[in-house]
């Protein structure tokens, strides 16, 4: 899979979009698909997205539609950018419409909420026959529409479909790594989300820098942990998508997430922020923590508070009154 290719982008938010432009750079033939009819107008007509990425103008040549029918024809790769939680919902309504052999790339990060399964296994559900890859990395959409260098991680179960999509995908702005460790890319991507709403709230809470260093730390350690636990391999945990990954999220305000964070940490109205996919991840994934007998104390935490149970300063002092013990533990 190499040259200019017929890609469709699923999702028209700051991500989708971005992607999508990027892609128009590299030379492919790209369909954007939106729900949106205001969106898909401004960015036909004045090739802008003025509700997720104001200000930053797009490639002329991008194309989008609300008909996803038209999106995907003759597609060759798609990559579905749609919040993690409504893939399965979007997915049934387009499966019949995505062609045949076409991989299919999550860019969305996330865990299932109601079943608990990573996304790729939601994929194989609805769609047995379609490869399934995912896209995850330390990236913000709006440095990528920009065309700032970013660099992410492209995984898919065979070593083969993962380069040949990162090859695929590739851009002048944007350089893909390859990986075959599927799940471990999955779960850095989805964990890292919870963990930055912790460290947003530690910064709202004005707990200091040193605090906040200690939490992404150790919540680091238990990243790795539950990705253990999954068959996530070290090397992966440690990569882009992983720590590279967490170090981006946990650091500015950029962050849905850590934005998200940061307003539970001030105590300030939480409705109407932008979607944080750690929201709906957090509570999962203390449970599939739980199920598994792994010690994720900095998970358990955002759950409890994002479920109204405790206060952030409940949350701290809990986490600084647990038993001593090694580093290494």
């Amino acid at each position: 899979m190499s040259g200019p290719a017929r890609i469709a982008v699923l999702g028209s938010g700051a991500w989708g979009t971005a992607l999508a432009n990027t892609m128009v750079g590299a030379g492919h033939d790209v369909r954007l698909w939106g729900r949106d009819g205001e969106i898909v107008h401004a960015i036909n007509r004045n090739h802008c997205n003025p509700r997720y990425l104001p200000g930053i103008p797009l490639d002329a040549r991008l194309r989008a539609t609300t008909d996803f029918v038209a999106a995907l024809s003759a597609a060759e790769c798609v990559l579905a950018v749609t919040p993690a939680q409504t893939v399965r919902q979007v997915l049934q309504a387009v499966r019949d419409a995505i062609p045949a052999e076409a991989p299919l790339v999550l860019c969305a990060k996330g865990i299932e909420r109601g079943t608990g399964r990573l996304l790729s296994d939601v994929v194989r559900e609805i769609l047995p026959d379609t490869p399934v890859a995912a896209l995850s990395g330390p990236s913000f959409a709006t440095d990528l529409a920009r065309g700032l260098p970013t660099a992410v991680t492209v995984a898919a179960g065979e070593a083969k479909v993962a380069a040949q999509l990162a090859e695929l995908l590739s851009a002048p702005n944007l350089r893909c790594y390859s990986s075959d460790d599927l799940d471990g890319v999955e779960i850095g991507g989805a964990l890292k989300n919870v963990l930055a709403i912790a460290a947003g709230a530690v910064a709202g809470a004005g707990l200091g820098a040193s605090a906040q260093a200690a939490l992404v730390t150790r919540g680091f350690v238990e990243l790795r942990r539950v990705g253990a636990a999954f068959g996530a391999r070290s090397e992966t945990l440690v990569g882009l998508s992983g720590l590279g990954d967490l170090i981006l999220t946990c650091s500015s305000a950029q962050s849905r997430n850590f934005a998200y964070g940061l307003a539970l940490g001030r105590g300030d109205p939480l409705e109407g922020l932008p979607l944080a996919e750690g929201v709906p991840t957090a509570g999962i994934a203390a449970r599939l923590a739980a199920e598994r007998g792994i010690d994720t104390p900095i998970i358990d935490a955002v759950a409890n508070i994002l479920e109204g149970r405790i206060t952030v300063g409940d949350a701290v002092r809990s986490l600084l009154a647990r038993p001593l013990k090694s580093e290494a533990g």
